[in-house]
């Protein structure tokens, strides 16, 4: 049973019940009326405990339903959503002069994104409402995500996609079978499209900016990390940041953890985002939360209207965080430094949260006794063109012959060794 009370317009402080409204704050509107869940926190303690999760061997966001507000009559995802591993990657920490890096990668997730947190919880509440269509805009990760978890749950669905979103997240659409409409034009013009549809058709819309159930679903990696961490959170947390609901949403996490008692202190939240996508890190500084026009290698955070802006900076302040930019070069080389440090392959947004770590250790602005942790939000093969552009190595061409192949085992065995060739 859900212990959420109200949801609460973070512009008016005026509170709803869940069924009274479904996205915005009626009095404020769609920009400025955004809604918080506000819970009963000494219900949810009687609902679950640290005891109970570390007893429970489901590892994905089920676990934390008693946390979610969602009734309860409609399962969660039949796909494996969360339980995303986090690597202890020590040649990071000595690249950026810290303690400790951990890499939480969350291109493990079902459909290779964050997003299929925020999705999976929308969707249940569009089943809870009796919803005959989902949609959503996106620039391409939060439209694959639905449109897997759409499959999965036999809901129909349709996207909104900026014609700009690279071809492979427009593929995992088709063949999940998404109805996709790309149109001509950004990001925000395929939102107040899609806004439009659902104000026609009675459609249920999962927008992020919008519908505050997404929030709620993308707090559960900060509840994962928590567990992940033993509770014993680290100091910084990096977040690739475009429209700030995954910051929003990993703060709300944290900000939930400290009202149960179960943590003492929030993580420093640091917002990273594209130099030509930095629409929050200005407004940070004392400016206005929009530009002009949003221009970045990394379009799942090319965002120029976050429309979570007040959220995100929200968690900014809260958390006594901060902003960083980096540009596209930038982020092109933390995709490689990341894949041949720790492994895992992310796509530019994703990497991002390490370009961001590299630029602050580059400013002075890190402690070497810090420990901190990067959100990895997306696979690398979800934009394989910015990969090429990041890799410095060709595939050697080779006939099939073993004089060519002795010479070239030689000479890479003289490489390893330091030979000079």
């Amino acid at each position: 049973m859900s212990s959420l009370k109200a949801l609460r317009c973070i512009n008016c402080s005026h509170e709803y019940g869940a069924d009274e409204v479904r996205y915005t704050c009626p009095a404020c509107g769609d920009e400025r009326g955004l809604l918080d869940a506000v819970y009963d926190y000494d219900a949810m303690r009687k609902s679950i405990s640290k005891q109970a999760l570390a007893a429970n061997r489901d590892f994905t966001i089920r676990r934390y339903a008693a946390m979610l507000p969602l009734r309860g009559d409609v399962p969660l995802s039949r796909l494996d959503i969360g339980g995303t591993p986090l690597y202890d990657v020590p040649s990071l920490a000595t690249l950026a002069g810290v303690k400790e890096v951990r890499v939480k990668d969350d291109g493990r997730n079902p459909t290779a994104s964050f997003k299929d947190r925020a999705g999976a919880v929308a969707l249940v509440r569009a089943q809870e409402l009796g919803a005959p269509l989902i949609t959503a805009a996106s620039t391409g990760n939060a439209a694959s995500s639905l449109a897997g978890l759409c499959a999965a749950a036999g809901m129909p669905t349709v996207i909104f996609l900026p014609k700009t979103a690279p071809a492979a997240k427009v593929t995992q659409l088709l063949i999940y079978g998404a109805n996709v409409v790309t149109v001509d034009g950004t990001y925000d013009d395929a939102f107040d499209m899609s806004l439009q549809a659902t104000k026609e058709f009675g459609w249920y819309n999962r927008n992020t900016g919008y519908n505050p159930y997404c929030l709620e679903g993308k707090k559960t990696a900060a509840l994962e990390l928590a567990e992940q961490y033993d509770y014993n959170l680290p100091d910084l947390v990096l977040v690739p940041t475009g429209d700030g609901c995954i910051l929003a949403g990993i703060f709300k996490g944290f900000y939930d953890l400290r009202q149960l008692g179960w943590i003492d202190r929030l993580p420093r939240l640091i917002a990273v985002q594209a130099e030509g996508s930095n629409a929050i890190a200005q407004a940070f500084a004392g400016g206005e939360a929009e530009i002009q026009r949003a221009v970045t290698v990394a379009d799942s955070i090319s965002v120029a209207k976050p429309r979570v802006a007040q959220q995100a900076l929200r968690a900014l302040r809260e958390s006594k965080g901060d902003t960083v930019l980096v540009s596209d070069g930038e982020i092109l080389e933390a995709i490689r430094l990341l894949a041949r440090h720790s492994g895992v392959f992310a796509e530019p947004a994703a990497a991002a949260s390490l370009a961001g770590l590299l630029q602050l250790n580059q400013q002075g602005r890190l402690k070497s006794d810090e420990r901190v942790a990067l959100m990895v939000t997306g696979n690398g093969l979800k934009d394989i063109e910015s990969a090429r552009k990041a890799t410095d190595r060709t595939p050697v061409s080779m006939a099939h012959d073993t004089d060519a192949l002795r010479a070239f085992c030689e000479a890479l065995d003289n490489q390893m060794a330091g030979i000079p060739q």
